[in-house]
């Protein structure tokens, strides 16, 4: 049996529009175990009740593109879920399935792709690296497409930061809102968003937590995102008086993240009642990020 780890994310931290991202300690399993004949899935947890079992599964289709590309087709396979990732919330839950089953499919076939290659095919499938690169590397990643090609770099990231992440009980898909979205933008609104992203990576570099209020800042996707999701202005201004350091929505939402090194349980309540004062049932995590990316925990 193969056994790979993946970790949730969170994309854009408010201005880093896909360029930054950040893995978090919750983490989903995948397994992948060799039978005699046919494909059998499992799915634990999250998603249990409406993830597909057959084919058209998410972590089938990754590990699929890795038998094709080398010629492997596998007599009959075995998937074990076990989620913990809330599903359609902008946690990296499809981000986490794709390279879940990449990998599991390079061990189990020994395929023998690098992360380079893993992380391109990846990005084949999600159309974008804005959770695909986190989930695989860890940490907080910082990335850009050239020539077709992924660069990235990570940072180390400040101790005692944390992620207070508010989940609302309704899913929102990333392809409705990137149409939310609009084609242009003005460059006072370019400059807006340059200069809070390279605030945010200095002051997280640096452990300048002081100035996460304003780089969290954003025009260029959450203005145009805030009104599918209800209470969301109360929501971030509640978390900042509850003493968060900087509040974002995670990657296309629907979860609120907001990052904090002090009063990281009463934010979790406050976030958590605001979104009930607004009509809508939430639940909050406390999340540490995570150094590590995706990793096999054991080959048997």
């Amino acid at each position: 049996m193969i056994r790979v780890q993946v970790p949730a994310t969170t994309a854009n931290l408010g201005p880093g529009f896909d360029c930054l991202g950040m893995a978090l300690e919750l983490y989903n399993i995948v397994e992948f175990t060799k039978i005699t004949r046919g494909l059998v899935i499992e799915v634990d947890g999250e998603g249990a009740g409406e993830l597909p079992r057959n084919e058209s599964n998410l972590v089938y289709r990754a590990a699929k593109r890795v038998f094709d590309k080398v010629g492997y087709s596998p007599a009959g396979l075995r998937i074990r879920l076990v989620n913990n990732i809330p599903v359609g919330r902008g946690l990296g839950s499809s981000a986490s399935a794709v390279i879940g089953g990449i990998i599991a499919a390079n061990r189990l076939c020994d395929a023998g792709l690098n992360k380079r290659e893993m992380l391109a095919l990846a990005c084949s499938m999600e159309g974008h690296p804005d959770n695909i690169a986190p989930a695989l590397l860890g940490g907080l990643v910082i990335y850009a497409s050239v020539e077709g090609e992924i660069t990235w770099t990570k940072i180390d990231l400040p101790a005692g930061l944390k992620a207070v992440v508010a989940v609302p009980d309704f899913t929102m898909s990333t392809r409705d809102t990137r149409e939310a979205l609009p084609h242009m933008v003005t460059m006072r609104d370019a400059v807006f968003n340059i200069s809070r992203a390279a605030l945010l990576v200095a002051a997280l570099q640096k452990g300048d937590l002081s100035v996460l209020g304003t780089a969290m800042d954003d025009k260029l996707h959450q203005p145009f995102r805030a009104g599918l999701i209800p209470g969301f202005k109360k929501v971030i201004s509640a978390a900042r008086l509850a003493g968060a350091r900087g509040v974002a929505l995670s990657g296309a939402g629907s979860a609120i993240v907001a990052l904090a090194d002090n009063n990281q349980g009463l934010i979790a309540e406050v976030m958590k009642d605001t979104f009930r004062e607004s009509g809508v049932s939430a639940r909050s995590l406390i999340l540490a990020p995570s150094p590590v990316g995706a990793r096999a925990l054991e080959v048997i």
